[in-house]
């Protein structure tokens, strides 16, 4: 019975068993991180149904574009908003009150329609029995040109 160690032939087959059994050992751990990757590469993708990453990549960028400028329409608009909200008049304050003390009931009335700087107009309604009067001032800073009534001013703080 020959040994190995001398007939070179049995070393060479030997050898050559060994390097086949490492080699199928080797695919079948390449195989199992394949198996992994693919996993990982479905759980990515999906069911996008492409199967260039660049495609993918490039959509992906286009679509962080669109966002990117969406973004900068709306802080635009946002800003146009913060700026033009102060100066809305859209503070508004009613006062109802007697006119007259000796006849009547509250159907007389101030309105004040002011803005977060105050400015604006100021509207009274003065109503008796034969007549009804209304008063238009206009206000800057919670202050007009012409003389403010005690109601009047009740309503502006009521505004505010």
């Amino acid at each position: 019975m020959e040994d190995w160690t001398t007939n070179p032939m049995n070393a060479v087959t030997a050898g050559l068993f060994l390097l086949v059994i490492i080699l199928f050992i080797w695919i079948a751990v390449i195989g199992g991180r394949l198996k992994k990757l693919r996993k990982q590469y479905t759980a990515v993708m999906g069911n996008m149904g492409v199967t260039n990453l660049e495609d993918v990549i490039m959509e992906i960028k286009e679509g962080l574009a669109e966002q990117q400028q969406e973004t900068k329409q709306l802080q635009s608009q946002l800003k146009e908003i913060k700026t033009s909200l102060p100066r809305q008049k859209g503070r508004i304050g009613i006062i109802r009150y007697n006119a007259f003390a000796e006849q009547g009931s509250d159907l007389s009335f101030s309105i004040a329609i002011i803005n977060d700087e105050k400015d604006g107009a100021v509207f009274s309604a003065i109503h008796n029995r034969e007549n009804s009067y209304v008063y238009a001032k206009p206000l800057a800073k919670g202050e007009s040109n012409y003389p403010l009534t005690p109601e009047e001013r009740k309503a502006i703080l009521e505004a505010k």
